[in-house]
C-alpha cells in the first residue's frame, strides 16, 4: 500500500507471531529449527490518511509444514486480511495456496472484495499524459485543483482459481485458471470524503480527469461504469528456484494467455486476449547472504479491445499481495505514482540486491532480516489509441459545477496531454524485509522516481519480496 499522506502508525512497530501444534527439531543450538505443524504470523493495520480516514484491521498468514520433512517448503498456506478506512476504502481477502490438495497439482484460490475510494488514474500512455503535481497539492493555492483530480472510485470483487502441474520436460509445468471480476467504477464520492472536515480541508467538487475522459469519449459510456469480466488463463511455467519466497539461485519464467470471452460478462465490444511473459532470475553472490535478482516483463493485447479499468491489471498465477497492478506503485515501479504507466502494451524491469544481514531465533521461530536496494523501470510499448477531434475545446466547461470561486486555476488541453513522447520511467530505492520461517515476510520499501513527471516518492508496507 502506498501511504503518500501522513501516517499515524507504521505497521512494522508490532510483530505478532506465535505457533500452534508445532514441534521443532534442530541439529544444533545455533542452526535453523525445522518447523512442523501449523505456524502463524500476523500484523495489525493502523494508519491515517487525510482523505480516506483512519485505517484499522489485521492480517493473518498461516503455514502448515507437515512433519517438517519438506521445510522450508509448506503443505498449505492460508492468508486472511481484513482492513478498513473509516470513509469506505478497505481490503477483504482470503487466499489459499496448497501443493497437497490435488495430487501433482498446485491449487491456488483467491476471494477478495477491494474498495478504493481514491483509485489512481493519470490518463493513458505514460508521458503522453501530463502529470501536474501542484494540481493535487493543497499547499499550492495558486495551482491547486483537488487532491481527487487524478482519482476515481473503484469497487472490485474478485474470485480466482489457478492450477499448476508438471510437464514431462524437466522443470517445465503447465498452468490454467479462471478469474471472475466485478468492477464498479465511478467518480469520487466527494460528499462522503468531506464529511467531518473543516472547510479549508474539504475536497472541491470539480470533475476529475476520469470524468473528463468520459466527457471527451476517450472512455466510452459502455466501459465508464465497469462490468463483470471472466478471464480464462492458460500457459507454461519454467521453474528452477531453490527457495520460492526468496530464492538464492534459479529461474522462474511464466508465459500466460488470458482470454475474456464476450459470453462470460465483458460483452462483444470488449472481448479480448492478453499475453503476459515474465522472466525472473536469481544469482548467489555470497552463499545464504547476498543475492542479485532481476525481473523482466511484458504484457500486451493479442486481439480485441481491453476496457480501461482492466488495463492496469498485470497477469500473475500467484498473487503476492492484494493486487497485481501498475505500472507504477508498490508492485511494479516503486516510487512512481500508482498507475502512471498505462497502455495497451507495457514492459518493465526490476533489478534488486538482497542482503540477509542477520539471522536469529526468537520465540521458537527462525528469523532473518534483509536489506534490498533496487532500480525499477517501465514503459508503454503499445499505446492506447484514442481521439479528441470531436471535442469543442473553446466551449468546454472544465470546472462544472459553475461555483468554483475558491479555485484560482483551470486545466487546459495542453496541460492534460502535452507534447511529451513516452519514454522509460525509472525509479530507485531501498527496503527492509523481516522474515519468519522463510515464508512469512514483512516488507517495507521506499522508492523515488528519477523524473519529477512521475511524482516525488512512495513508501510501501506489505508482505513478501516483490518477485
Amino acid at each position: 500500500m502506498n501511504f503518500k499522506h501522513f501516517t499515524l502508525a507504521l505497521v512494522v512497530a508490532m510483530l505478532l507471531t506465535f505457533s500452534a501444534n508445532s514441534q521443532e527439531s534442530t541439529k544444533g543450538s545455533k542452526e535453523e529449527k525445522v518447523k512442523t505443524g501449523w505456524n502463524f504470523g500476523g500484523l495489525p493495520a493502523v494508519s491515517f490518511d487525510s482523505d480516506l480516514g483512519f485505517q484499522y484491521g489485521a492480517l493473518l498468514n498461516i503455514f502448515n509444514y507437515g512433519d517438517g520433512s519438506m521445510y522450508p517448503s509448506f503443505k498449505h498456506n492460508l492468508y486472511v486480511e481484513w482492513s478498513r478506512f473509516t470513509k469506505g476504502s478497505g481490503i477483504n481477502r482470503i487466499f489459499f495456496d496448497t501443493k497437497h490438495l490435488i495430487p501433482g497439482v498446485r491449487f491456488t484460490t483467491d476471494l477478495s472484495l477491494l474498495t478504493d475510494k481514491m483509485y489512481d488514474f493519470y490518463g493513458f500512455n505514460g508521458y503522453e499524459s501530463q502529470y501536474n503535481a501542484a494540481w493535487v497539492d493543497s499547499d499550492a493555492p495558486g495551482d491547486y485543483l483537488s487532491r481527487a483530480f487524478y482519482k476515481y472510485d473503484r469497487k472490485l470483487f474478485r474470485f480466482s482459481v489457478d492450477l499448476q502441474g508438471k510437464l514431462p520436460i524437466e522443470n517445465f509445468g503447465w498452468a490454467a485458471g479462471i478469474g471472475m471480476f466485478n468492477y464498479q467504477v465511478g467518480p469520487v464520492d466527494v460528499d462522503k470524503l468531506n464529511k467531518g472536515k473543516d472547510d479549508e480541508d474539504k475536497l472541491p467538487d470539480i470533475p476529475s480527469l476520469y470524468q473528463h475522459y468520459v466527457n471527451w469519449g476517450i472512455i466510452s459510456a459502455d466501459e465508464a461504469d465497469g462490468s463483470f469480466v471472466t478471464y480464462l488463463k492458460a500457459g507454461v511455467v519454467y521453474d528452477t528456484r531453490d527457495n520460492e519466497p526468496n530464492p538464492n539461485r534459479g529461474i522462474w519464467t511464466e508465459a500466460v494467455f488470458s482470454y475474456a470471452p464476450s459470453f462470460m460478462g465483458v460483452g462483444s465490444e470488449f472481448q479480448h486476449m492478453k499475453f503476459n511473459l515474465t522472466h525472473r532470475q536469481y544469482f548467489t553472490l555470497f552463499p545464504e547472504r547476498l543475492t542479485f535478482a532481476y525481473r523482466l516483463g511484458y504484457q500486451g493485447t493479442v486481439f480485441g479491445t481491453c476496457p480501461f479499468y482492466l488495463q492496469p491489471s498485470i497477469t500473475t498465477l500467484i498473487l503476492r499481495g492484494s493486487t497485481s497492478e501498475g505500472l507504477g506503485g508498490g508492485k511494479s515501479v516503486r516510487g512512481v505514482v500508482r498507475n502512471r504507466v498505462i497502455g495497451d502494451g507495457i514492459a518493465w524491469a526490476n533489478l534488486e540486491l538482497r542482503w540477509k544481514f542477520v539471522k536469529f531465533q526468537f520465540i521458537n521461530q527462525n528469523f532473518y532480516l534483509s536489506l534490498n536496494g533496487f532500480v525499477d523501470a517501465g514503459q508503454v510499448v503499445t499505446p492506447i489509441k484514442f481521439s479528441t477531434s470531436n471535442v469543442d475545446w473553446d466551449a468546454y466547461d472544465w470546472l462544472t459545477p459553475e461555483d468554483n470561486s475558491t479555485l484560482m486555476n483551470t486545466p487546459t488541453q495542453d496541460e492534460i496531454f502535452g507534447d511529451d513522447n513516452e519514454s522509460l520511467h525509472m525509479s530507485y530505492g531501498a527496503g527492509l524485509r523481516i522474515v519468519m520461517n522463510r515464508n512469512f515476510i514483512i516488507a517495507v520499501d521506499h522508492g523515488r522516481p528519477f523524473d519529477e513527471r512521475d511524482g516525488k516518492s512512495g513508501t510501501y508496507i506489505g508482505l513478501n519480496f516483490l518477485f
